[in-house]
């Protein structure tokens, strides 16, 4: 199940990142070519966009790769770490939780009296159902990463060092990347 959660999360935001990068240079391309711009195109390239943070968010969360001052958290003994992560996160979590709920009452709200987009006519209640979304999404990934660590011991890791690691491993030719394998090991 989270294996299906992880698949549709990561191309639903890579899908509307495309979304959005095409649609805004698209709308660049008629502006300076032709003079003319078009104003769907703009508001839908914003809705993707809206969309694609807010997702992007909760896969961060899923990937523990939200910022975090780590220097300090790293001097504590490993057990005093966790129970303050642990702490932070449990926080987190109630802030996302907050932020749906109440994100439901706007979105009640904007049923109620319905408030439509200037340029693509529809109902800004389902563009902002984005919020509950992403939020309790949030949430969820937030406790899986927490469970992950303290209950089957696997520790998230750094996600900026293995991304490093990814370019530095790409970019080496074959006997430099053993090389340094080697004197790591």
């Amino acid at each position: 199940m989270l294996a299906k959660l992880n698949y549709i999360e990561d191309y639903a935001c890579r899908f509307l990142l495309g979304v959005f990068v095409v649609l805004l240079f698209a709308q660049v391309v008629l502006r300076v070519t032709l003079g003319i711009g078009m104003a769907w195109m703009e508001e839908l390239a914003r809705y993707a966009f809206i969309w694609f943070v807010f997702l992007g968010a909760a896969h961060a969360a899923h990937l523990s790769a939200h910022n975090r001052l780590q220097t300090h958290i790293d001097l504590l003994p490993r057990k005093v770490a966790n129970t303050l992560l642990l702490l932070v996160d449990l926080i987190w979590v109630g802030f996302c939780l907050v932020l749906a709920w109440k994100s439901f009452d706007l979105i009640g709200l904007l049923l109620e009296f319905p408030y439509r987009s200037p340029a693509l006519g529809w109902s800004l209640a389902y563009i902002y159902f984005v919020f509950p979304v992403a939020f309790v999404l949030m949430a969820l990934r937030v406790l899986q990463v927490q469970y992950t660590k303290l209950v089957k011991g696997v520790e998230p890791g750094d996600m900026d060092k293995k991304e490093i690691e990814k370019v530095t491993d790409q970019t080496l030719p074959e006997a430099e990347r053993s090389a340094s394998n080697n004197k790591e090991g």
